[in-house]
Formats: C-alpha cells, structure tokens, sequence
C-alpha cells in the first residue's frame, strides 16, 4: 500500500491542547483504547496564547451570589443562536471539570477558606469568571499533558491530518502527512475527536499564535454541517507578539496613538471623541467588553474598536498603544470626572495616580512582565495593535454528545460550533473540557465497530492515488505557497473581518473560489517537507469559501447587524469617518432564535439552510426514577 504506515486504534484524538487531551484522558478512564495524533506537541492556540488574566467561566462556587445549572444554562443560552441541550451540558459538568483541572494542579486562586471566588467578564451578570493569570490555558494544557503522559497515552508528534477517510458508515480512519519527510502515515479507527482548534489561519490580523493555523477544513471536506460560521470574536490585540489587549492593558488608560508612513504621530482618538474624559471613559470600559459588540458602537465602548480599525485597514496608518505618558496632553488625570464604573474602579484599586505604566504595574504587574519576557519593554516603547480575530464562536454542528452529523466524527474546543452570537468571556474553556468529556463518554457507551481491513484499504487506495497527484503537482511548481497565504489571509481581512461589506464580500469569494478551483496546479513548494504549507493553504481557503458563503447569506437575510461584526449600507460612510450619519442598523434580537448552517456540497457549491435552536431540556425527573434508570443501564444518560 504505498509503503503507508498504517496504525490501528478504537479512538483517535486529533490535537494536544487543552481540549485534546482531555478528549484522550477521559477516553482512557472509560476503557477505551485511544492515541492522539498532532502537528506539533508545543502548537496550538491553547498552550500558545493568553491575555492580562486569560478568564476561565464556571459555575459559582463561592461567595453569597446565588446560582444554579439552570441559571447558568440560560446565561448562555441567552448569548443568542446557541442550542439549550449543549447549554445545559456545558452548566451541569462546568464544577465537575473545573475541579478536576484543579485536582490535576492547575493554580486556581482561593481564599482562606476554600471558595473559589470570582468575577465577572464580559455577557456574564454572575461574577462566574477566574483566573490562573495570563496563562490560564497553558496551565491548563501542561497539567493535562502530564496526566496524559502518566497514562501512557501515545501521542504520534509532527502529523498534519489531512483527510477523514469514510466508508458507508462514517469515519474510517485519517490520513496524515509527516510534517518533516513528507510521508503519509494512515489510521484505521472508526471514532474520530477533533480537537483542532478554530480556523485560525483564515485572517492576516488574527491574534492568533503563528504556530496555530487550525484544521477544520477536515470537518468540512468529510461533509459535516457546519453552524455560525458567522459569529467570530475581533478585538484589539498587539502585533508582535499577538496577544490580546484586555482587562488592565485599557484600564490603566494608555494613549492610542496614529503613526503615518513618515513616522508622524497623532492620537486618533480625539476625532470622536470632543470630551477627553468620554474618551477615557470608553478605553477603560474597552478592558472587560474586550470582544467587539456592534450593540455598543457610537454609544459604547467598540467604538474604539472602529477607530483602530480605520486607522489600520483603511488609511494605511500603524497604530500604537503608548503606557509611557498619560493620554491628550494631560499632565494629571482628574479621575473624578470619568464614567462612574471606570472612576469607582480605579478608586478602588488605589489606581487614581500617575502614568499608565504605573497604573498597569500596580493594578497587575503580571501583565506587564508578560509583554517583557517576551522582548517588548512597555516603560520604553510603544506597543503595536491591530483589530483582530480571536475565537470563531461557530464550528462544526454537533449534537448533545459532541457527534457531528458525520457518524463517528466528533468536535471539542473551538472547532465544535457550540457557541452562538455572544458568549461569556472564558466560557471556551469550559466547553472545551465539557465538550471532550461528553465526546469520551458517547464514544464508551456507544462502540462503533472498525470497518474491515479490505474495506479499509480500498478506501485508503482511492484516498492516497488523489494525494499522489497532489504531491507530484505540488514539487512540481515554484515555490509560492508562502505568498499565496499571505495574500489570502489578507483578503480576508480587508472583507470578511468585523466590517463586511456585501460588494466586498462577494469579489472576495470569487477570488477566493477561483485560487481554491487552481489548487493545486497553480501552488507550489520546494521540497517534499514544506508539502503541508500548500496542505494549510488549501485549508485556509475551504473555510474561507465556507465562511463567505455563511456571511454572504446572513446580509441577504436583512436581519441587519448584530454580533461581532458591522455589515453596513455602504463602506463609503466608515470610510469618511463614525458619526451619527453612519448607519448599520444594529438589531440585537435578528436572528436570535435560529442557527445558520452551511455544509460543502461533493459538487464543491456551499448550501446555507436556517433552523430554530434547540431549547433547553426541561425534564425535571424525580431523583428515585432517575436513580432506578441509571442503575439499570449507566449507558442511558
């Protein structure tokens, strides 16, 4: 067969982040024999990315604020197009997973006495939130990897999946690329976990790790439906390193500054904003409503989201956060004057003095020591910022167990479409480690068994004659695939980021469509082990083409704006400058009720078809009932 290599095993987890190997810790504890399967061990966006205290978002566990699975399940039912049974999971095993995080050493800070003490983040009315610190997700991956490891659970490093292989049934296996030989290993294993990530190589300003560019055009090639593909996180994020802006880096108010092309300095922020304390005021609110909202735009604190944005897509300008001197020339703040929450805050941090720098390292040193150890000193220069993509709350479609609509095919973490339009701050974790659990749990309760070795390897045969095509074109090309992504990823950006217009949009697929029907003749690579940078290419255009197609159909549904992104009238008026006159027609409640999917149809044309959510279970059975049950069958959850 091709001298592949071919490995067998009941389950197979593709990714080593947090979600990943959770996905094999608990596929382990269940009886099944599982093995993970990643690009690369130190990759990802879970081990490689944070903020000024990366927010984990659980159910209450300490202090005298009530709450409950229920309430929790609304709050983020309640984020809009989002389904109540995945809701109603993530709410019921949040303790459960959180505490095993913690039993496992990831340092969750509590009080004297125990409690878990929180705080709230953004869409959250509950002070559900906690941190590790800026590194809350690594922690996380570092603790599951060692319990992973002490399991004995093979992880095959350095494979680029490139496709699901099925058969009648579902999955069948997976074929990967061996990043640094170019050779093709194969599995044969009738369960699949994707743990992949989000489409992370989709946008030029992402806020996503370099070495994470994410792999859901699986999902997408192997005919899962897809849902949200609409619904992203932007926010402001620095350059270099990418890391995202929020919490204390706002609310120690720092100056936004415009740099020209000769070097030329100028704070933008006052073209809006006559008062200067109106503008600080929305700055230190910009800290924990991070994610760009169009509700708060004109009126709320994404405006100042808007006004990075034009500086850097559309006047060509580089622009800078600079904690050296306080913003707008003033020598002192006169902190009385802000906005009752910025003041009160600040008041009550002790913060009412000095530069940003000195707020920053009063109120959270950490943050500071973050962007020094890694080569930017904030005492002595300036800090560069973008409007960037952050987290794709949409992903493949799944059920109340994780399965996408492809049978044996399952998603956890960022890559399962669990999310809908809003969503607490740090409630991607959480699902995460709900989302691998139910996953492990279905996968134990319900074996599918693997296909036949001779029905396995015709699949295989068909699967690897088309990649040997692909190869031969491929070393056969000039080296462009570098550029070719560069140029695609920037595209994207300029049309399908937080600003969408619908023009643009469509010149953007067609381009889009045309570079993915030139694949692969038209791409090429220098030697056998760069063949997975036209592998991201190709998947980075799949889900571009898929989100385009999402977007595109969500404008033709006048719903008007809502959600993380502005789909106005006519780009002219952004580009004239935000006042009164520019009009999006915002419509918090469009759409709310319902769930876009999308799916790649085997003619390579996109269907988009709405549905209503599905509500959250109401059932309310009495214990006893529910205790006999359980104990008759445990599989019948």
């Amino acid at each position: 067969m091709n001298n592949v290599n071919v490995i067998s095993v009941d389950a197979l987890v593709i990714g080593t982040g947090a979600a990943g190997y959770n996905a094999a810790i608990r596929l382990h504890q269940l009886g099944v024999g599982c093995a993970i399967v990643t690009e690369g061990v130190k990759m990802g966006t879970s081990r490689n990315t944070g903020s000024d205290k990366q927010t984990y978002y659980k159910l209450g566990l300490g202090g005298d604020s009530a709450d409950s699975v229920a309430q929790m399940a609304a709050d983020l039912f309640a984020g809009g197009s989002m389904d109540g049974d995945t809701a109603l999971c993530e709410a019921a095993l949040s303790a459960r997973c959180f505490l095993n995080l913690c039993e496992l050493g990831v340092p969750f800070p509590v009080d004297r006495y125990g409690q878990y003490v929180g705080y709230k983040t953004d869409h959250d009315p509950r002070a559900r939130a906690t941190s590790a610190g800026p590194l809350t997700s690594k922690f996380m991956t570092e603790v599951l990897e060692q319990e992973a490891a002490r399991r004995n659970i093979p992880v095959y490093d350095g494979l680029y999946a490139l496709e699901v292989l099925k058969d009648e049934g579902g999955v069948c296996g997976l074929l990967c690329l061996e990043r640094n030989t170019g050779n093709l290993t194969a599995f044969h294993t009738s369960n699949l976990i994707m743990a992949t990530g989000g489409p992370a190589g989709m946008y030029a300003h992402s806020v996503y790790p370099h070495c994470h560019t994410g792999s859901t055009s699986l999902a997408i090639l192997a005919g899962a439906e897809m849902q949200n593909m609409t619904h992203w996180q932007f926010g402001l994020a620095s350059v270099a390193p990418r890391w995202n802006v929020s919490g204390t880096y706002m609310q120690a108010l720092p100056r936004f500054v415009s740099v020209d092309e000769d070097g030329v300095e100028y704070e933008f922020l006052s073209d809006f904003f006559p008062d200067p304390y109106e503008a600080l005021s929305c700055v230190f609110l910009k800290g924990y409503q991070w994610p760009f909202d169009s509700s708060k735009v004109l009126t709320g604190s994404s405006v100042i989201d808007l006004l990075v944005y034009r500086q850097c897509v559309l006047l060509g300008r580089r622009v800078y956060l600079d904690f050296r001197a306080n913003p707008f020339g003033l020598t002192e703040i006169d902190f009385d004057r802000l906005a009752p929450e910025a003041r009160d805050y600040l008041h009550g941090a002790g913060a009412c003095f000095g530069t940003p720098l000195e707020r920053l390292l009063h109120m959270n040193a950490p943050a500071y020591d973050l962007y020094h150890g890694k080569g930017v000193n904030l005492k002595t220069e300036m800090l560069e910022i973008a409007l960037c993509a952050q987290h794709c709350n949409g992903g493949v479609a799944v059920d109340l167990w994780w399965q996408s609509s492809v049978p044996g095919l399952f998603a956890a973490g960022e890559c399962a479409g669990t999310h809908g339009i809003a969503r607490p701050g740090g409630s991607a974790l959480n699902a995460g480690q709900v989302g691998s659990l139910r996953a492990a749990q279905y996968i134990a309760a319900h074996p599918r068994p693997q296909c036949d070795e001779p029905t396995f390897s015709a699949r295989l045969e068909q699967v690897l004659s088309a990649h040997q095509g692909y190869e031969d074109t491929l070393l056969a090309n000039p080296d462009n695939a570098d550029a070719l992504l560069a140029d695609a990823r920037r595209r994207m950006s300029s049309f399908g980021g937080a600003i969408r217009d619908r023009l643009a949009m469509e010149q953007a697929l067609e381009q889009t469509e045309q570079a993915l029907s030139a694949w692969p003749t038209g791409v090429g690579v220098c030697k056998a082990e760069h063949l997975y940078k036209a592998y991201q290419y190709r998947d980075t255009l799949v889900c571009q083409q898929l989100c385009l197609h999402a977007m595109l159909d969500y404008a033709a549904q006048n719903v008007g704006t809502q959600g993380s992104a502005l789909y106005p009238c006519a780009a002219g008026q952004l580009r004239a400058g935000l006042d009164a006159s520019f009009r999006f027609s915002p419509d918090p409640a469009a759409c709310r009720d319902r769930v876009q999917q999308v799916r790649l149809l085997s003619d390579g044309t996109v269907a988009a078809t709405w549905r209503p959510v599905r509500p959250i279970p109401a059932e309310g059975e009495v214990f006893e009932t529910l205790w006999r049950r359980f104990r008759e069958d445990r599989n019948v959850y």
